[in-house]
Parts: structure tokens; C-alpha cells; sequence
């Protein structure tokens, strides 16, 4: 029987479970074998888009050698991470602050009504 895990998004790759399959991904024209824990097409999809994210970096800055490439990419890949983790924190204080907000309503209309 051929079990699937399931997709554990939010685990860094390295702190995944031990690999137990090879996914051949193609990133810029080449095959690459991914030892991984995570579902294959999981796999698939994080290869495309470091292919798309490589594709955009050669674009913008035509530097033709491939290891410069793959930094340039991995950098804009890192400032996407580090955008998102603070639109993310963000995200929760504002979340925190209204929460604030209607618990303070919700107090100022309760003792309103017990008196």
C-alpha cells in the first residue's frame, strides 16, 4: 500500500520527517532527485516556483551564469519569506488590538444593563 503523507506547510523542509521517496523535480532545464517526506506534487509545486522565481531573476538582471542566478532568486525567495512573516504579525496584532476593542464593548454594555 502506497500512503501519502499529508502536506505539513507549516514545518520548515529540514524539520520534516525523514525522507522516505525521491521526487525527480526540473528547475531551469534540469533534473533534480529530492529526497523528501512531503507529498511529491508539494514537491512539484515548490520546484516550479523556484523555476518561475529563476526565470524572473534571469529577466530582470540577465547575468547568465547560473549559481548567481540561483542566489539572486533564493534572495528574492527569502525577501517574499520575510515580507509575509511580518504582513503576518501584523496581521495578528491588529487582530489582538480589535479583539481589545469588543471586549471593552462588550463590558461597557454588560455593566451597563446589570445596574
Amino acid at each position: 500500500m502506497n500512503v501519502t503523507p499529508i502536506v505539513d506547510d507549516e514545518t520548515p523542509l529540514g524539520d520534516q520527517d525523514p525522507p522516505n521517496h525521491v521526487v525527480m523535480v526540473d528547475i531551469q532545464g534540469l533534473r533534480y532527485p529530492v529526497r523528501s517526506a512531503l507529498d511529491p506534487s508539494y514537491v512539484h509545486k515548490l520546484a516550479r516556483y523556484v523555476d518561475v522565481t529563476m526565470d524572473a531573476a534571469s529577466t530582470a538582471v540577465p547575468i547568465g551564469e547560473s549559481t548567481k542566478l540561483a542566489v539572486l532568486a533564493a534572495l528574492n525567495i527569502a525577501d517574499e519569506c520575510f515580507r509575509g512573516r511580518d504582513d503576518e504579525s501584523r496581521i495578528a496584532a491588529e487582530l489582538v488590538e480589535k479583539a481589545g476593542e469588543l471586549e471593552r464593548l462588550i463590558d461597557a454594555v454588560l455593566n451597563k444593563h446589570s445596574t
